[in-house]
This record gives C-alpha cells, structure tokens and sequence, in this order.
C-alpha cells in the first residue's frame, strides 16, 4: 500500500517507502505530535484513568475549522518532527499502559495505517494487551479498514457533512460523505454496536461522533436519519457542541462558520436525535472513581 499509496480515498499512488508524501504529508514513518493520557473523550473510553491517546500529525482532510489545525495542517514537513519508527511508536503504547490508561487511541490515523500496523506487531509482541480505539474523521480507504478488520476494537469516527457541497468548501474533499458511508458501514460490520462493560468502560464496537456546525442543521439531520436507517436506533452517537471558530476561519475567510454554535442549534440538535429514534445518544458523567467514589 505505502509503495502505491492507498492509504486513504486520496489515492495519491506516491511511493511512500521511498520518503514521498502528497496529499497528507507523511512519508515512511508516522509523525507523532503527542502521546499522553486524555480525560476529554467520552466516559466510556476515559473511565478513571484516561485514554491512551497517539495523536499523529497532519492528516488527509483539509478541514477549514479544524481546532488542531497547528499539527494536522501548519506543520511543514521539512519542519515537522521526524517521524517515528515502528518500535517507537509500540514503545508508546506499552507507556500509555503501564500509565494504567484503558484503551490505546489512535488519533488520525486515516493516512498512517500501515505504519499503525507495524507498531500494533511490536507492542502485542512485546506485551499489549489494550484495547484499539481509531480515532477517525471517517475519510478512510476501504482497503485499510480491512486490514484492520480483527484488530481495531472500537472504531470513533466523526461523521462530519452529509453534502458534497459543504464537503467540497469546508474539508476540501467533495468525495467525503460517499467515502464516510462506506467506511462507517465497514466499521458497523466489523465490530457491531458499542459494547460497554460492567464498569462503564468499552470494549468492544462502534461510537459516532457528529459536531453540530452553525447555520447547518440540514446536514446534522440528514446524518442523524441515516445513522437510524443504515446502522439501528441502538448505534452509540455522541451530538457534540464543541464548535468553534478555528483554523483558517476568520471575518473575511468562511465567515457563515465565523461564530460559535448557538445553544438553540445544539438543542434543537439533540432532540432531533431522540426524536426520531435514536436511544443512545452520549451524555457525560464522570466516573464515580473520578469523584472519590467506587465502581459498580
């Protein structure tokens, strides 16, 4: 894959065993922004120790808003980090679990799978024993996706526009949604719906994400129906509000995105979701170890 790339919908067709990159910048080796352990993801990922995020760098989308625009799209590969080998990279996962996080989330790791796999051999070899949480803005490759059929646990993807309009201005990638549907519907076969154990954690299925975007509840809703229609009212959906101005987003430049989501927007968002049918819509409460209490 990485001597053709077909890492992703991109197919750039680069040879990136010999250092060449196009459309997500990353050659040979995986670049790793951060790696750490993360109390902002869902209860069900953070429990009480957190999740054990690989956050890698740059990426295959070219989202306008993004809120990590600093590593996914500012970072010019001649001044990037170097990227990291197999082995490092199995090094910081056998970290994070000895940190006593609950999962290893792979964090963008649409464009790097590949390189993912070669660190998975390592660190199961060298004592991994963590479930694989991906991370995903749902712009996967089918290809890769079946490569991972069997050793992703939990796949998290953000189902982001359902229109290729809004696609083709806000992600530069027109393909998007078709690419999103195909992937989501590959992920819902592999693992099923989100399986979650009798101390709140997940081990096992799907868990979609969707940002409400302002002035675009047409495509919140659109997403929302067929999430119901394509996969069951039981799929684990996270609504979330956590908009706003980022990236390249200025007065000037997208200035209909130029604004935070409206309480109103957000309601009227979540009661969509449970009106149509939807029954495990994500709500956070912090885990009773968090607050000084026990597990169930």
């Amino acid at each position: 894959m990485l001597a053709d790339c077909r890492a992703c919908p991109r197919d750039c067709g680069v040879n990136r065993l010999e250092d060449r990159w196009a459309a997500c910048k990353t050659g040979r080796y995986a670049v790793v922004s951060s790696h750490f352990p993360h109390f902002g993801e869902e209860d069900c990922l953070r429990g009480w120790s957190g999740s054990g995020t690989i956050f890698f760098g740059h990426c295959n989308l070219r989202c306008v808003f993004c809120q990590n625009y600093d590593i996914s799209q500012a970072i010019k590969p001649g001044l990037a980090a170097p990227g990291s080998p197999p082995a490092d990279i199995a090094r910081m996962m056998l970290e994070l679990q000895g940190r006593g996080c609950h999962n290893i989330n792979f964090v963008t790791p649409e464009h790097v799978v590949p390189q993912v796999l070669e660190a998975l051999v390592e660190a199961i070899r060298l004592g991994l024993r963590l479930p694989i949480v991906y991370n995903t803005s749902a712009y996967d490759s089918l290809e890769s996706l079946r490569l991972l059929d069997g050793v992703v646990d939990i796949y998290m993807p953000d189902f982001k526009y359902w229109s290729s309009e809004k696609a083709r201005t806000y992600l530069k990638a027109e393909n998007y949604p078709e690419a999103a549907r195909a992937a989501i519907r590959e992920m819902h076969r592999q693992v099923g719906d989100l399986v979650v154990d009798e101390d709140g954690l997940a081990r096992r299925g799907l868990l979609i994400r969707h940002l409400v975007m302002p002035g675009s509840l047409d495509e919140t809703r659109a997403i929302l129906r067929w999430i119901r229609d394509e996969l069951g009212p039981d799929t684990y959906v996270n609504v979330m509000d956590q908009y706003y101005p980022a990236g390249a987003v200025s007065g000037e430049r997208y200035p209909e995105i130029n604004r935070p989501l409206s309480r109103s927007e957000f309601l009227e968002a979540k009661q969509f979701a449970g009106a149509i049918g939807l029954r495990r819509l994500d709500e956070r409460r912090p885990h009773p170890r968090l607050m000084g209490g026990t597990s169930r």
